[in-house]
């Protein structure tokens, strides 16, 4: 039986579809619309942030109620500091800004649930699921 979210190999062409505007505050587009719709009809899904790129990262949408009010809030945040964490980690290994290594996915598996996060050049997808579903 396939999984119902994609699997390692399956995920380096990203979650989230490449980005075609580089302004930040232009509205999700249909490709992403249609992800999200997907990736929210999974079973194993608990839900899914739809984060901004800039310091402190924001909710622009998201699904499931783990993600509702403070505990959202909580999930972003710590999301935005993996993800700059992991990348000023990059950069000090290659010695470059911006100019070496750059996160394309990220999968953290804990005892109950696992995370996956996909940044692109506007958006950080996270996406919170139950692996034994």
């Amino acid at each position: 039986m396939a999984s119902a979210v994609p699997s390692a190999s399956s995920t380096s062409s990203h979650l989230l579809p490449q980005a075609t505007s580089t302004s930040p505050s232009s509205l999700p587009t249909p490709e992403l619309e249609q992800t999200l719709a997907l990736l929210s009809s999974h079973r194993s899904v608990l839900g899914y942030l739809l984060l901004s790129r800039g310091q402190p990262v924001s909710i622009i949408r998201h699904s499931g109620v783990v993600f509702e009010g403070e505990h959202g809030r909580k999930y972003a945040s710590a999301i935005g500091k993996i993800i700059e964490g992991v990348q000023s980690a990059l950069e000090e290994v290659s010695g470059e800004v911006n100019e070496g290594d750059e996160i394309r996915f990220m999968r953290i598996r804990t005892k109950r649930h696992e995370i996956m996060i996909s940044p692109d050049k506007r958006y950080l997808l996270a996406v919170l699921h139950d692996p034994t579903t």
